[in-house]
């Protein structure tokens, strides 16, 4: 039997605000944004070309699930952000508007840098050796 994650829910404040983040800001591909009905949307992005697994942005619907948002690691790195153009896409990413949290990294296992997205969760940008 084969497994795989499919999705990994992103809680985030405005459907459309996240869309244009990952979209516009990282390149990530727009898989799908269907309707649900009564304001609620299935919206799937991913890093372009990746597929599997991708993020499901789910806009917070609740005061718990607001209070969540940006903070769904409880303040560690919670997503990895691998990449074969550190360089390229650290420079992409600047030059986008993206917020890094510290200086690019050089250690045993590669190059990183945290980043933030538009909610304060942390990421790495990595490329392994």
């Amino acid at each position: 039997m084969a497994q795989h994650l499919g999705n990994i829910t992103l809680l985030v404040a405005d459907y459309d605000e996240a869309i244009q983040f990952y979209v516009n800001k990282l390149g990530f591909e727009l898989l799908e944004d269907t309707d649900r009905g009564e304001g609620k949307r299935w919206v799937r992005v991913a890093p372009a070309g990746a597929g599997s697994p991708a993020l499901l942005l789910a806009q917070a619907a609740t005061e718990e699930q607001r209070a969540q948002v940006g903070n769904q690691a409880g303040g560690r790195v919670f997503l990895f952000l691998n990449t074969d153009d550190f360089q390229g896409d650290y420079a992409r990413y600047q030059a986008a508007g993206v917020q890094f949290l510290e200086e690019p990294r050089h250690e045993d296992y590669g190059s990183v840098v945290v980043f933030a997205d538009l909610y304060g969760n942390k990421w790495d940008l990595l490329q392994l050796k």
